[in-house]
C-alpha cells in the first residue's frame, strides 16, 4: 500500500504532464496554421492589386507615354511583389511598390483629363479597396504571427516548442518605412 501512493502520484504527474503537452501541441499547431492562412490571404491580395496594375499603367499611359521611368518603375515593383516568398521579401518589396504608386499617382494628377476618366476612377478605387484588404490582411498576419511567437517563448513552453518543430515567424513589416509613411495620394 506504501508504494501504491508514490506510484498514483508519479503517474498522476505523467498524465497531467502528457495532457498539458498534448494541448499545447495542438494550440501550436492551429496557431500555426492560423499564420499560414493569414500569409496566404496577404498572397492573393498582392496578387489582385498586382493583376491591377497593368491597367492602371495602361490607362495613365494613355495620357502620360512619355513618363517611361515611373511605367518601369511600378512594373518592376510588381515583378518585386509577385516573387516575394517570405514576409522580409513582401515588406522589402511593398516598400518598392508604396513608392512607386507614388510617383505613378503623381504623375496621374497632373492630366485632369485622366483623373475625369470613367475607367481611371474605378481602377484607382479598386486599388485603394486592394490597399485597405492588404493591410488588413497583414495585421491579421502580425497578430498570428505574435500570438505564434509568444506561445513558443514562454515557459515551459520553450522548453519542447522548437523540439516539436515549431519555430517564431517573420512579422510582415515593411522594412522601408519612410516609404509608407504617406499612403499614395488619391484624389477622387
Amino acid at each position: 500500500m506504501e508504494i501504491l501512493i508514490p506510484v498514483l502520484i508519479v503517474v498522476g504527474l505523467a498524465v497531467i504532464v502528457g495532457i498539458y503537452l498534448w494541448a499545447t501541441y495542438n494550440s501550436l499547431v492551429a496557431l500555426n496554421v492560423r499564420v499560414d492562412e493569414a500569409w496566404s490571404d496577404i498572397t492573393v491580395q498582392l496578387k489582385r492589386r498586382a493583376d491591377l496594375l497593368p491597367n492602371l499603367i495602361e490607362a495613365v499611359k494613355g495620357y502620360a507615354a512619355h513618363e517611361k521611368a515611373v511605367f518601369e518603375n511600378v512594373t518592376r515593383a510588381r515583378a518585386e511583389t509577385l516573387t516575394a516568398s517570405t514576409p522580409v521579401d513582401a515588406g522589402v518589396a511593398e516598400g518598392h511598390m508604396q513608392q512607386a504608386l507614388k510617383s505613378l499617382f503623381a504623375v496621374a494628377e497632373a492630366y485632369p483629363q485622366l483623373q475625369a476618366s470613367q475607367n481611371f476612377l474605378q481602377l484607382q478605387q479598386s486599388v485603394v479597396d486592394t490597399e485597405d484588404k492588404i493591410q488588413a490582411s497583414r495585421r491579421f498576419y502580425n497578430g498570428g504571427v505574435r500570438e505564434l511567437n509568444t506561445k513558443i517563448k514562454v515557459f515551459p513552453n520553450n522548453l519542447f516548442a522548437r523540439n516539436l518543430g515549431f519555430s517564431e515567424r517573420e512579422f510582415f513589416e515593411v522594412v522601408d518605412g519612410a516609404a509608407i509613411a504617406e499612403p499614395p495620394r488619391i484624389q477622387f
